[in-house]
């Protein structure tokens, strides 16, 4: 090869390759956004070496370069800005040697005030790749590593968007108002990639579940039924495969242990830390900069540029998608102060929006705390701005307090207890409540497919104070031993969500006697609790449990419902005297499960192991 052509070549490579953007996130931003600042991350190799320009007179507020010359952070004034859209260019000296358009769309109206989940909502937990699979084309991705396989338990099974599209009046009819999806963002994982929490790109949606344009379907499909998408969130850590983690634009991007395997360490997961004011330092740094699993490194929230990217990202799908809220994975690993920042640019954006977090702890104190204007979180000089938090003790404690006889502190005087601590919480009704989820045993495993514990606790979550949450498929009775099986077992494929299965319990005419029994008293209580002010927002009087019987009201100044959880082997009587102070006044009550009307003026028997939701008149 001559000399000419070497440098004809390398010439070419030099301002045709290496100049060139590769990626520019965010894609495009809407003009309108309270807060007019926004970073663009602009990425191709060497582009720092560039000088970076913007056309049609739009003014750089700031440039920042990193370590690494592949990235710059190129922040603009949107509100500044009078055209709809302009160029990022690269330039070496008279000539551009890249470019790209950048768009700012017209934001929906209302857009800022859009409506969350609240205690009137019931929201469903899926799981995309185990509920239905509507597209099998997508099963598998030419630009993806990990194939499907249905025979492997922990393999991707081909649940999609689709599916979950072709399935929305199952779910309305079964009374959610709000779909919680796990992650559904690009997962490149080369096994073990179904589960979504090791995302390897933040603005895609996983091609094994479909577009970004189907994502938005489903919510607006939603949406236009009065019903809400719930994303979930990952802030504190992304796949080891995410394209940024594999060029790292800085390396306090992530946590990395110099005397870590590759950076790696992993977590103690003990983050009580972040509140013990006598924490050792070495604890509190294992528990929130370890990783949380070795192909998920752990993304600093506290560097100023990666927490502008997380804000932002959050803010790109919520105007994006039209999403009705955020549950967040594993809230307190995250740097707390940037994760205060965080919630709170999200709620300045949108004053309505709801963002649960996951704070997998066994005292309420110790969740509480991280709850908007928690007075325990106060009292750690904290306030973490997150609206909502998940009811961990309430999950714990629900099963064992129907395996357990009455004793002092046994049996139905559990679930008392927990509510004794209510008054931790500052918004003790935008609380979820729940008895499984993805991550936990099945409900309907622990007590041995028995419906009669599933309705106790089916009407507990449906009726005390919160967020009911209900995991896909315990409304049919689906088991799951994870013990035995691992997270594969408790994420079984939806029976009927692939057009080779023998039963199809999306058709409640074609379900199974076992499937009809659940499905029906859960969709009879949901829908009946959709109308019900009292129980969404209502105040709550608890009656010390007898006789292993639990008996609340729930009531508001119009009216006045009676729940009775008997967690007996044998039909109990009711004593009406005893709740002579929530009674009087009422001389009849219906019972919504049953349709029995009777009088409340005189004592009554309720069935063994069984509930009673009484509406008073």
């Amino acid at each position: 090869m001559s000399q000419n052509l070497i440098y004809i070549i390398a010439l070419f490579a030099s301002t045709h390759f290496f100049s060139q953007i590769q990626k520019v996130e965010p894609a495009f931003w809407w003009k309108g956004m309270k807060n007019p600042e926004l970073q663009i991350l602009v990425y191709g190799k060497d582009i720092a070496k560039n000088e970076i320009e913007l056309s049609d007179g739009v003014q750089i507020k700031d440039i920042q370069k990193v370590e690494n010359p592949n990235y710059v952070f190129v922040t603009v004034n949107i509100s500044e800005i009078n055209v709809p859209k302009f160029k990022i260019n690269t330039r070496k000296g008279k000539k551009i040697t890249s470019s790209y358009t950048y768009e700012l769309k017209q934001r929906n109206p209302n857009s800022a005030n859009r409506e969350s989940y609240t205690s009137k909502d019931v929201m469903y937990l899926i799981m995309p790749d185990r509920f239905a699979n509507g597209d099998e084309k997508n099963d598998s991705s030419p630009n993806l590593i990990e194939k499907a396989n249905r025979n492997l338990p922990n393999g991707r099974h081909g649940g999609d968007l689709r599916g979950i599209i072709n399935n929305l009046d199952y779910i309305q009819n079964l009374g959610a108002t709000a779909v919680w999806l796990t992650p559904v963002n690009e997962d490149n994982e080369k096994v073990y990639s179904y589960h979504g929490y090791a995302q390897t790109d933040l603005y895609k949606i996983d091609e094994r579940y479909g577009t970004n344009e189907e994502y938005k379907e489903l919510s607006q499909k939603l949406n236009q039924r009065n019903m809400k998408l719930v994303m979930d969130y990952v802030t504190n850590h992304w796949g080891v495969s995410h394209w940024m983690i594999k060029d790292l634009p800085t390396k306090d991007w992530i946590h990395w242990f110099e005397d870590g395997e590759n950076g790696f360490k992993r977590s103690n997961y003990k983050t009580t830390t972040q509140f013990d004011t006598n924490a050792a330092d070495i604890d509190k740094k294992l528990a929130l900069d370890g990783w949380f699993d070795t192909t998920m490194p752990d993304i600093n929230q506290k560097n100023p540029l990666v927490l502008k990217y997380l804000i932002q990202n959050a803010v790109w799908w919520i105007e994006y998608a039209e999403l009705g809220g955020f549950r967040v994975d594993t809230y307190p690993y995250n740097d707390k102060e940037a994760m205060a920042k965080w919630a709170k640019a999200i709620t300045d954006e949108y004053p309505n929006f709801n963002i649960v977090g996951e704070a997998w702890l066994y005292s309420t104190a110790h969740i509480a705390a991280w709850q908007k204007d928690s007075k325990v979180g106060e009292a750690a000089h904290y306030n973490s701005n997150l609206p909502s938090v998940m009811d961990f003790t309430l999950y714990s404690d629900l099963p064992k307090a129907l395996k357990e006889k009455e004793g002092w502190d046994g049996g139905m005087v559990k679930l008392y207890n927990v509510f004794t601590s209510d008054f931790l919480y500052p918004n003790i009704n935008n609380l979820l409540v729940f008895f499984e989820n993805h991550d936990t045993e099945r409900f309907n495993e622990i007590f041995n497919g028995s419906p009669a514990e599933y309705k106790l606790a089916m009407t507990l979550i449906s009726t005390v104070r919160g967020i009911p949450q209900l995991y896909y498929g315990s409304e049919v009775g689906m088991r799951g031993d994870k013990n035995k099986g691992g997270d594969a077992d408790i994420r079984r494929d939806f029976p009927g969500g692939w057009k080779s299965d023998k039963i199809n319990a999306f058709n409640p005419s074609l379900q199974t006697s076992e499937q009809k029994e659940f499905y029906q008293f859960t969709q009879k209580l949901l829908n009946w609790r959709k109308g019900k002010d009292v129980i969404h927002t209502g105040r709550t009087k608890n009656f010390v449990p007898q006789n292993n019987v639990f008996v609340y009201f729930r009531y508001n100044d119009n009216e006045s419902v009676m729940i009775i959880l008997n967690n007996n082997e044998a039909e109990q009587a009711i004593d009406v005297k005893h709740f002579a102070e929530s009674l009087n006044g009422f001389s009849k009550g219906k019972d919504v499960i049953s349709g029995k009307e009777f009088s409340v003026k005189e004592n009554f028997k309720i069935p063994a192991k069984s509930s009673m939701v009484i509406e008073l008149n």
